[in-house]
């Protein structure tokens, strides 16, 4: 069992996972997703559209009549990978339809690969089924092929993403989000609680409520109440909370009425997990990123909130050589870290993205340097995840099971981590009959960097 590295991507879904056997005669499309669990929601609707008009879902090339690529956008890096998908996708398959964010810019795509079949943008469903269609026409079986109840899944079944909203209205310097996924849409509450009614009724045990901003959910339709439901964070996290199915809340930013969400957590309707997008502590730094919430005391807020619930852990990413990060300004991040003591943290090295603001900002921080200030800031980060680590040992907390090896070691999950970024707790006896989906509790006896290893104290 090895140990989660400390560069582990903060901003990666899990991969998807596929098993299907197809029928005899259904058309197959393969779907390579990349990116963020949005974009991961993103291709399940796809494929549950495609699924209910009689499509199957290949999980290999060779076996797909197309491939649908759905791209990162997100740095010069992540669209450097959707290329390198999209070509791997040519060569093993050659008839490819490419979405997502990096489909705003077609023609950096078709420069690259100009036999794609079709390009289209981020969340563009439609355009995405008439280009499948258009290249492998349907052959639905009216008496096989029904719209799942709760869609096709690229998680394992016990939990799920929950997309709120879409969009952002931030106009941080190093984003380009907002000009390839738009201004914040969000859906209306009781949507959003129906979906989750679904998940939970077909045996999803945790919901991860994910969005560009999800403190600002609501914000564009006015807080708008319907069918007893309001757009509203807080309203929304009761609201789930009362579905009887951990709910995990991503990427919410400092602002004030983010406090009313904890007492919820202290009275476990949510985990008591936070994931927030600080992305640094000197104020000047923030300003020239032009980041939301920039001027909150953050370190008051921490507190506030451990007060409210002792309990809570506390995720966050930084970037570390933004342009004209100072070393005082470096330093006063690892200060603020020291004193912050987050429980999760991922960490970027900046780097330019075409057509973000950031790009023209003078001073720019060199690469040996960037790579310097990465190492400090991740072994600093390390040194209090393992300490915060080590004090669970002999502690007694609940699981929940991702997976059961051949060997009988179970990969579980604390409330302390979501899945794929975070740690693991291993257990290693005592697993008979356990599946992933349960939720047991466990005596934590030994720590590391990252994880956590333990006992069954409920054994049978």
């Amino acid at each position: 069992m090895s140990s989660n590295p400390p560069d582990l991507r903060p901003d990666l879904a899990p991969a998807p996972r596929f098993g299907e056997a197809p029928r005899e005669g259904q058309p197959q499309i393969g779907m390579v997703s990349l990116g963020c669990p949005k974009a991961l929601v993103d291709s399940e609707r796809i494929l549950t559209r495609l699924r209910a008009e009689g499509y199957g879902i290949s999980p290999e090339y060779a076996g797909a009549d197309a491939v649908i690529v759905n791209t990162c956008g997100f740095l010069d890096s992540a669209k450097a990978e959707s290329l390198e998908a999209i070509g791997e996708a040519m060569a093993a398959n050659g008839r490819v339809i490419v979405t997502g964010c990096l489909g705003a810019e077609p023609e950096y795509i078709t420069g690259a690969h100009p036999k794609v079949l079709a390009v289209t943008g981020p969340h563009q469903y439609e355009q995405v089924l008439d280009a499948v269609h258009a290249a492998v026409p349907p052959a639905p079986d009216p008496f096989v092929d029904l719209l799942p109840a709760s869609g096709v899944s690229l998680t394992p079944r016990h939990y799920s993403y929950l997309k709120i909203s879409e969009g952002c209205n931030h106009k941080c310097k190093f984003c380009i989000i907002p000009d390839m996924r738009g201004r914040l849409v969000s859906r209306p509450a009781h949507a959003v609680v129906r979906e989750a009614e679904r998940l939970v009724a077909a045996g999803v045990k945790e919901l991860l409520v994910i969005s560009q901003d999800t403190s600002a959910y609501g914000v564009d339709i006015k807080h708008a109440e319907d069918r007893g439901h309001r757009a509203h964070i807080t309203d929304l996290a009761r609201d789930l909370g009362g579905l009887g199915a951990w709910v995990r809340l991503h990427y919410v930013y400092p602002y004030p009425h983010v406090r009313q969400v904890i007492p919820l957590m202290a009275e476990g309707l949510v985990l008591p997990y936070l994931d927030i997008p600080f992305q640094h502590s000197h104020p000047d730094t923030l300003k020239r990123m032009a980041r939301p919430a920039h001027g909150e005391k953050t370190l008051e807020r921490i507190a506030e909130w451990r007060s409210i619930c002792p309990e809570i852990t506390l995720r966050s990413t930084f970037i570390v050589g933004y342009p004209g990060e100072t070393e005082a300004e470096f330093a006063h991040l690892l200060d603020w870290l020291d004193e912050a003591q987050l429980d999760r943290v991922g960490c970027f090295q900046y780097e330019n993205v075409a057509g973000a603001r950031s790009n023209d900002l003078p001073d720019h921080v060199p690469a040996e340097l960037k790579a310097e200030r990465w190492a400090q800031f991740m072994e600093k980060a390390q040194a209090i995840s393992e300490a915060k680590l080590a004090a669970k040992v002999g502690t007694i907390c609940e699981v929940i099971v991702d997976e059961v090896d051949a060997d009988g070691v179970a990969t579980c999950r604390t409330k302390a981590d979501a899945p794929e970024i975070d740690g693991n707790l291993f257990i290693d006896e005592g697993t008979e009959g356990l599946k992933p989906g349960d939720i047991v509790r466990v005596e934590v006896d030994e720590a590391s960097e990252y994880d956590l290893w333990g006992r069954r104290v409920d054994a049978p």
